[in-house]
């Protein structure tokens, strides 16, 4: 199994190409409908998006966007997106100063004949098999991008793959200062 982050050395991140925001939110209908129709109207480059509730009480919820840059600069992203009613703040955390992981979960047939090459991938990838009937095998693995990216690749040789997986999420690392791409404000 792999030992996570940062104790398995030197830490695989996200290329400088892309941006991490992570944006608070008010938790109220139609705010992420919002966020996601301002990318495409101004025709930017979502290359991965996650919200979930960002406390118990579920008030806020945090988007995590990743967001290509060579698609529109970065300032204009973010001016856009302090311009939502519902915005609290939005922070830029930089690849290289970030923790980033992923969910991939993957359904893959199985039979005799390619048992052992599967579960030789999944433990070499740290992939969790999750659950399992006669014909197939359902596996997880939360893990950095790049390796989601190689888990993927490397079941790219086992018919009918079912792969799902949740985008990015990404927490400034322990210990370093990122300072927000606005100023925080509270619900306007």
């Amino acid at each position: 199994m792999n030992t996570p982050e940062p104790f398995a050395g030197e830490p695989v991140h996200t290329p400088v190409r892309h941006h991490i925001l992570s944006v608070l939110v008010e938790n109220k209908s139609g705010v992420l409908a919002r966020v996601a129709g301002l990318f495409a109207r101004r025709g930017f480059n979502i290359y991965s998006l996650a919200v979930a509730p960002a406390e118990r009480h579920a008030r806020f919820s945090r988007i995590t966007i990743v967001v290509d840059a060579e698609s529109a600069p970065l300032e204009q992203v973010v001016g856009q997106l302090d311009k939502l009613v519902n915005v609290v703040d939005i922070s830029d955390i930089a690849p290289r100063e970030a923790v980033e992981r992923e969910l991939l979960l993957a359904t893959i047939p199985t039979d005799v004949s390619n048992r052992t090459s599967l579960l030789d991938i999944l433990g070499l990838a740290g992939a969790s098999i999750i659950d399992v009937d006669p014909g197939a095998i359902t596996v997880m693995l939360a893990g950095t991008p790049t390796s989601c990216d190689e888990l993927e690749r490397a079941l790219e040789d086992h018919a009918s793959v079912e792969l799902h997986r949740t985008g990015r999420l990404a927490v400034p690392r322990l210990g370093r200062d990122v300072p927000p791409a606005t100023s925080e404000r509270g619900p306007r």
